[in-house]
């Protein structure tokens, strides 16, 4: 008889590996562990084995003759984030091109939204830090939201929300962080490299050519992947812009036939493994701010640094939002979502004040590893984005419980008739007229 034949890493071989990318796929089960890991070590950096924790985040890997001999802190930052942003570019363009985005009209009022959630914050981080001097270069700390921690957020305790909330968050957040990213690439980028920026659209031009004729080969794309990030990375501009381009590369609609588009078959592929390896890694480097103790904290919080980014994140941020998204509704032709109240966009807003991942990164760029200055940012960095979550979570739970209760009356069924209630209110009226 002739032996079996089976191969390494099949589903017949591991039928647990599909359970697992299928939980991995639910934006709650992949919140939670994000938080899990981000709690894990902001409690690891203030315990007595700080010091292990500092030096893991430092441990450096990687082809120093590729400029890419990162810390771990970087390579998840710069490295495992592009693939959150890879699936972030790919969800966004499906709804720019065949979701609810695909209407100007409602894509103009979460950018706009963005806009208005970047001008803001950096507005009041100014003028409470006018008296100039160094200080003064920390005005783009407060203008980022996080998308990584604000979608997990928004994922573990709205499950009843409209889903245009989560779109509306989505693109606000993803315009907010290119936004961010290119004041990093004017104000904050010193060695700016054009050639490896200029190379980088031949790698990045390669695979848009390649999934447009929907080749799916992954020993073709990985690598012309990969080659796209380490020249965005060595430009000197933010590495997960590089995730984000690749994402938009790739097309939506199939060509002929029913099902799913390249995008949405990427999508689910590479889903697990944001929400199961890159974000996790990357919450647990990001997360582990140093607060120094009680006196070290209370001492931040007199800093005009600290007051600075604080108030730019719980104020700015909701003020800038919601004026732009009333401004751009209310005066121009774009439409807010009609599943949307205002006080979803306000909750919404709230939640765009999570800061971590770009805020830190220009925190650093501003003030310098090891400065006061930095240490203060990072401090208040923390504080926003914990202030903004829990004040957001309130209001957002509010929300869920009514859009829970609407849901249950529409679809209760007293009589199990397969006909819900609410249907059947003008039942007897209309047997009359007949």
């Amino acid at each position: 008889m002739e032996p079996v034949k089976t191969r390494l890493f099949s589903r017949a071989s591991w039928p647990e590996t599909k359970r697992i990318a299928d939980l991995l796929r639910l934006e709650t089960v992949g919140g939670v562990i994000m938080l899990v890991a981000a709690v894990v070590g902001l409690v690891w950096a203030n315990s007595p084995w700080a010091s292990i924790y500092e030096t893991l985040r430092s441990v450096e890997i990687g082809p120093e003759s590729l400029h890419l001999r990162l810390s771990l802190a970087e390579w998840a930052s710069d490295g495992l984030l592009v693939i959150f942003f890879f699936v972030a570019g790919l969800e966004l363009k499906r709804e720019f091109v065949a979701g609810d985005l695909r209407d100007p009209r409602r894509a103009a009022v979460p950018i706009a939204a963005a806009f208005g959630g970047v001008l803001v914050p950096a507005l009041i981080y100014t003028a409470v830090n006018l008296g100039g001097g160094p200080s003064l270069s920390g005005w783009a700390i407060p203008t980022a939201t996080d998308i990584a921690f604000a979608l997990a957020v928004l994922a573990v305790i709205g499950r009843c929300l409209p889903s245009a909330l989560r779109t509306f968050l989505l693109t606000l957040a993803v315009v907010d962080d290119l936004i961010a990213i290119v004041i990093i690439a004017l104000f904050y980028t010193d060695d700016l490299s054009l050639l490896p920026l200029v190379l980088m659209f031949v790698p990045l031009a390669l695979f848009t050519v390649l999934v447009q004729r929907r080749v799916r080969s992954w020993w073709l794309l990985i690598p012309l992947a990969v080659a796209t990030w380490a020249l965005m990375h060595a430009s000197g501009v933010h590495a997960t812009v590089a995730g984000v381009l690749l994402g938009f590369a790739v097309p939506v609609i199939r060509r002929c036939g029913d099902g799913p588009g390249l995008a949405e078959m990427f999508q689910h592929r590479w889903q697990p493994l944001s929400t199961g390896v890159a974000v996790p890694i990357f919450a647990f480097f990001a997360a582990g701010v140093s607060i120094g103790g009680l006196s070290g904290f209370i001492t931040s919080l007199t800093d005009s640094v600290t007051l600075g980014i604080v108030l730019g994140l719980l104020v700015g941020k909701p003020i800038g939002i919601t004026a732009a998204t009333w401004l751009v509704a209310r005066f121009t032709k774009a439409d807010l979502d009609d599943d949307l109240a205002w006080i979803d966009v306000v909750g919404l807003s709230i939640l765009a004040g999570i800061g971590f991942t770009v805020s830190l990164l220009v925190s650093e760029l501003s003030f310098g590893e090891g400065s006061a200055g930095y240490s203060n940012a990072k401090v208040a960095v923390l504080l926003g984005s914990v202030l903004s979550a829990l004040i957001a979570t309130v209001i957002l739970r509010v929300r869920n419980k009514v859009y829970r209760r609407i849901f249950e009356d529409e679809n209760r069924d007293a009589d199990n008739d397969d006909i819900p209630d609410v249907h059947q209110v003008d039942q007897p009226r209309a047997d009359q007229s007949g």
